[in-house]
């Protein structure tokens, strides 16, 4: 079973950035196609980011690419996510997910595991 904690989230004003992190436990993240999803305030939950096993693929929703960017150290077992250029519409709560399913990648359903979400909110 693998624990998922996320933690950088906070309030950050537009054009602002904020750098997130997943610790993986209970199983190496090495192991693991890792990503994050965000769920804004009466919206359904969205794929946002995902980095293969070793990190030499990633891929990104259209709305964040060229500000966002998805990393990891597998010795730390940890995935990061870079923000840049923050806009309000970013404003969401964030989840860091593994444990891939081999489902079609952006799906919810691609991922065994989930954290309990970071809070990132964009003041215009």
């Amino acid at each position: 079973q693998v624990q998922l904690v996320e933690s950088g989230g906070g309030f950050v004003q537009t054009g602002g950035s904020l750098r997130l992190s997943c610790a993986a436990s209970g199983g190496a993240s090495g192991g693991n196609v890792m990503g994050w999803f965000r769920q804004a305030p009466g919206k359904e939950r969205e794929f946002v980011t995902t980095i293969s096993k070793g990190g030499g693929s990633s891929y990104y929703t259209n709305s964040v690419k060229g500000r966002f960017t998805i990393s990891r150290d597998n010795a730390k077992n940890t995935v990061y996510l870079q923000m840049n250029d923050l806009q309000p519409e970013d404003t969401a709560v964030y989840y860091c997910v593994a444990g891939y399913t081999g489902a079609y990648y952006a799906s919810q359903t691609a991922y065994n595991y989930w954290g309990q979400g970071t809070q990132v909110t964009v003041s215009s």
